[in-house]
């Protein structure tokens, strides 16, 4: 989902401590980001991936240009109590900041429910929140493998299959998916990376056709899909379900 900038209608006048939730921005209302439920979405602002599909990309620097205070985010919740069922922290990446855990327990002493965008970048902080989490979407870019020529990080391929982990080992409810362009991920890839999640377990998977809004990877164009009804009908006996998200 491509986020909205600070609303400068949610201001509280509140000072914001310097060790707070860095928020790069809020989604007042959506109905995607945590399966069957109303929900906010809190963008965590930094990320130390590069990945040339990410739509968000004033969300990778550890501080960014327009952040909203997290007091703001709080009084804007309070006003939701009985309207939004879930908040979810997305991003960026929400694990990288510390005081994550201190948020989602602000949240959930609301009456929220808590749901987690995440691409499992540290699987160690990954494994503090999952007990706060009642809902995990989970990234999974590539085969393991192959995961720098995407995130242009080494090593983030194991870091990714330990989160992917903790998760299956968890008892909280997910779901993994990938982002699809045929010039970063061909579909024999796909289908490959397919049957090793389900080998490891996974159960719930989607995948998801590439979106150009937003995307500052001048060399990626929007292309010919090949998540046709036939590829999706040769996967989908693999998992509990399979969806397909158009672009």
């Amino acid at each position: 989902m491509k986020l909205e900038a600070r609303n400068p209608k949610l201001e509280t006048g509140h000072s914001e401590p310097a060790s707070a939730l860095r928020v790069g921005g809020l989604v007042p209302l959506s109905t995607t980001d945590y399966p069957d439920h109303l929900s906010a979405v809190v963008f965590c602002q930094g990320c130390p991936w590069r990945c040339a599909y990410c739509h968000n990309p004033h969300l990778l620097p550890r501080r960014g240009s327009a952040e909203m205070p997290w007091t703001e985010v709080l009084a804007f919740l309070e006003r939701r109590r009985g309207l939004l069922d879930a908040v979810v922290f997305s991003g960026g990446e929400p694990t990288l900041q510390t005081k994550l855990p201190e948020a989602m327990r602000a949240v959930k002493a609301m009456g929220f429910k808590v749901g987690l965008h995440t691409a499992g970048i540290h699987p160690q902080r990954l494994a503090l929140v999952l007990p706060l989490v009642d809902w995990v979407g989970m990234d999974v870019k590539a085969e393991f493998h192959n995961y720098a020529s995407l995130t242009g990080a080494p090593g983030s391929g194991e870091r990714a299959r330990l989160s992917m982990e903790l998760i299956l080992a968890s008892s909280v409810a997910h779901e993994f998916r990938t982002t699809v362009h045929p010039d970063l991920l061909r579909g024999e890839a796909l289908e490959r990376l397919a049957h090793a999640l389900a080998s490891r377990g996974v159960r719930h998977y989607a995948v998801q056709e590439f979106r150009s809004a937003g995307c500052e990877g001048a060399e990626l164009r929007p292309a010919v899909s090949y998540l046709t009804d036939s590829f999706r009908a040769a996967l989908a006996p693999l998992f509990a379900s399979l969806s397909v998200r158009r672009a």
